[in-house]
């Protein structure tokens, strides 16, 4: 593995797209098969002021043995000092962010009890929601970037030797992330720019509302938020610290209006959810809720996710992803999130972004659902980006602007 680009990948997620600030804590997300990557983080962090780096060590292996043997009450039954471990640093008057880095086996958990693995989740996410409000709010920098742990590069490249995979993975993964450029930092640049102008293109629009069809059934209408706003590339903290929450990334999106969703569409890949794969899946609308679902694989997974609270049978974001994506290009399945959002169209189950609303993280949860904006515990992107996927606008005062053809942007 190229030790040059490895360091190099960890400098530009760190200094650019988490861009630690000097004397900010710096909180490391990092499962435990990957220490050198996390030591190549905590160099950069250190290396761009860090007062404090912080790493918080993930591991799929005892969280499955967690799962499947400790009891729900007592799995649910969180500690005050979880949450307190991330507001007293959020809390410091230097401020904080956060880097999670992915590399979990997608399918760590399979064969569990879906409904108790939804359920501890659920309890997770709520416990942790004043936490997650920093983020979601972007009122601190935060970063979701992802390094080849054995047990997920297996999955990807199952005929190569696990070494193998992992090198592979780590090469797919510098090539899509523009770090095989040798020059991350300026190929992001002229990204950005022009992910940021297509952004600012279809504000400018003015839009009331999307839709969305290609040849596999997809047919939706996507009503926007009130007041909504389209974000892309990079993203502001209230103080103007400009950093980019996904590498990669490659979307522009957008806040639904939660009851302005109409028709039917269908998943162009896998998801994985809770630590297995939901496959084959299409769900319809009607205001805004979804009325029937149904998948090839793991059905029952799909309904436990769209039941998860009062909202997640809602959606809260819509986003644009060519299929000229570089993730798409490199033609891997990487059944992780992060990277296969990336590669396609997508939505969101469960809540939206409060910054995808014109003054929207200043707003109360009320305000904003007053806007439009959904909310709920989950927030989970599905991809339903197709090769012929045609998307149409229609502005507030009535006119069709043309967005994507054949899978690409019109513009």
């Amino acid at each position: 593995m190229n030790q040059h680009f490895l360091q190099l990948y960890a400098d530009f997620i760190v200094k650019v797209g988490v861009n630690v600030r000097p004397r900010q804590n710096f909180i490391v997300r990092c499962p435990v098969t990957m220490p050198d990557f996390a030591h190549a983080c905590v160099r950069a962090g250190y290396e761009a002021g860090a007062k404090t780096v912080v790493v918080r060590w993930e591991d799929d292996k005892l969280t499955r043995l967690n799962m499947e043997m400790a009891d729900e009450k007592d799995l649910t039954a969180m500690k005050p000092y979880e949450l307190r471990s991330y507001l007293d640093y959020a809390e410091d008057p230097d401020g904080c962010c956060t880097l999670a880095i992915h590399a979990e086996d997608p399918e760590a958990l399979a064969g569990l009890d879906a409904g108790k693995l939804n359920r501890v989740s659920l309890a997770r996410r709520t416990f942790l929601k004043p936490w997650q409000e920093y983020t979601m709010n972007d009122r601190v920098q935060w970063c979701v970037a992802a390094a080849p742990a054995p047990s997920w590069a297996a999955k990807v490249f199952p005929e190569l030797p696990v070494e193998e995979a992992v090198e592979k993975l780590w090469q797919v993964i510098f090539d899509v992330c523009r770090v095989s450029t040798g020059d991350p930092v300026t190929a992001w640049q002229e990204h950005v720019a022009k992910t940021k102008a297509r952004r600012d293109q279809l504000n400018a629009w003015n839009l009331d509302h999307v839709h969305i069809v290609s040849s596999n059934g997809t047919d939706l209408t996507v009503g926007l938020a009130d007041d909504a706003t389209w974000e892309g590339a990079s993203s502001k903290t209230d103080g103007g610290i400009e950093f980019i929450a996904n590498v990669p990334t490659e979307e522009v999106f957008c806040a639904p209006h939660r009851e302005r969703v109409n028709g039917t569409v269908y998943g162009t890949k896998p998801y994985v959810y809770n630590g297995q794969l939901i496959e084959g899946w299409h769900v319809t609308f009607k205001d805004g809720k979804v009325v029937e679902h149904g998948a090839e694989k793991n059905a029952s997974l799909l309904a436990e996710l769209l039941s998860t609270d009062e909202n997640s049978n809602r959606i809260g974001e819509v986003a644009f992803v060519p299929a000229s994506s570089p993730i798409n290009r490199s033609g891997v399945l990487f059944f992780n999130t992060l990277f296969d959002e990336n590669a396609a169209c997508h939505i969101a189950f469960g809540a939206g972004y409060p910054t995808n609303i014109k003054g929207g993280s200043a707003m109360t949860r009320a305000q904003l659902m007053e806007k439009g904006l959904n909310d709920s515990a989950i927030h989970e992107d599905v991809m339903i980006g197709a090769p012929d996927t045609h998307i149409t606008g229609t502005t507030k005062d009535g006119q069709e602007v043309t967005i994507f053809v054949n899978g690409e942007w019109a513009f």
